[in-house]
C-alpha cells in the first residue's frame, strides 16, 4: 500500500479514475461562493454537460459516481444516459462547507474576510467562513473516489462527478502532496475534468483541466 492507500500490486493496475467538474450555476457566473449550498445548473451549464457527457462516453467508463448535490447529480445524469450506467450518489463528494462565505460574491469575502483569505492562498490551514478545513475535505472524499476504484476491472475507469474544491484536495491527498501545496493545482473550469492514472507507484496525474474549449475558471476554489 502506498502513502495515498493504493494498491500498487500487479491487479487493477492501469485504472483511471476522471474527476469531472458540474457545468455552470448562475452563482458561478455572479462569482458567488457556493460551497455546499444546492445551486442549479444553468441553460449554459446543461448544455456544457451534454457536451463534455458525449466526449466522455467515447472513454468507455465502467462507472459514475457523483456528489448528491443538484449541480453535480444534474451532470452525472448526462453521462449515465449515453453509457447506461447507474450513478451512485454519495454526500461525501459535496463541495466544501464554508459556513459564512456561502453566499458571498468573491469581493465581499476579500471585503470581510481579506486576512482569512489571503491566509487560504498562501496554503494555510484556514477554516474558510467558520467552515471544513480542506484537509477534513479530503478525509472525507479522498475514501470514497479510491473504495469506487478498487472495484474497477483492470485498466478500467471510474467519473467522479463533484465540485472544484473537492475535486483540487482528492487530487492532492491521492498524489500524496501536502496539503500546503495543494493550490498548486489549478482550478477547474466548469465541466472540464482532470485524469488520475495508476501506476507501480500509486497514482498520477496524467491530464489536468481537459475540456472541450477553453474556459475561464469560475468557482471556489480559484
Amino acid at each position: 500500500m502506498t502513502a495515498a492507500g493504493t494498491d500498487t500490486g500487479k491487479k487493477g493496475r492501469g485504472r483511471r479514475i476522471i474527476l469531472w467538474r458540474h457545468g455552470q450555476t448562475s452563482w458561478n457566473v455572479e462569482r458567488r461562493f457556493q460551497g455546499s449550498t444546492d445551486v442549479e445548473l444553468t441553460e449554459t451549464g446543461i448544455g456544457q454537460a451534454r457536451r463534455s457527457a458525449r466526449l466522455l462516453a467515447s472513454l468507455k467508463p465502467d462507472a459514475i459516481v457523483a456528489s448528491d448535490l443538484r449541480r453535480a447529480a444534474a451532470t452525472a445524469a448526462e453521462l449515465a444516459t449515453l453509457t447506461d450506467l447507474e450513478v451512485t450518489h454519495d454526500e461525501a463528494l459535496r463541495e466544501t462547507y464554508a459556513g459564512a462565505w456561502q453566499g458571498l460574491t468573491h469581493e465581499e469575502i476579500i471585503a470581510r474576510y481579506g486576512e482569512e483569505y489571503a491566509a487560504w492562498k498562501r496554503g494555510e490551514p484556514v477554516r474558510r467562513g467558520g467552515g471544513e478545513l480542506e484537509t477534513e475535505v479530503a478525509d472525507r472524499a479522498a475514501p470514497v473516489v479510491l473504495r469506487h476504484a478498487e472495484k474497477l476491472p483492470v485498466d478500467g475507469t471510474l467519473v467522479v462527478v463533484s465540485h472544484g474544491g473537492t475535486i483540487r484536495t482528492t487530487i492532492g491527498r491521492l498524489l500524496g502532496l501536502e496539503a500546503h501545496h495543494w493550490e498548486s493545482l489549478g482550478g477547474l473550469s466548469n465541466c472540464c475534468w482532470s485524469v488520475l492514472g495508476e501506476g507501480t507507484r500509486g497514482w498520477r496525474l496524467l491530464e489536468h483541466n481537459a475540456g472541450t474549449l477553453p474556459e475561464p475558471v469560475l468557482g471556489d476554489d480559484d
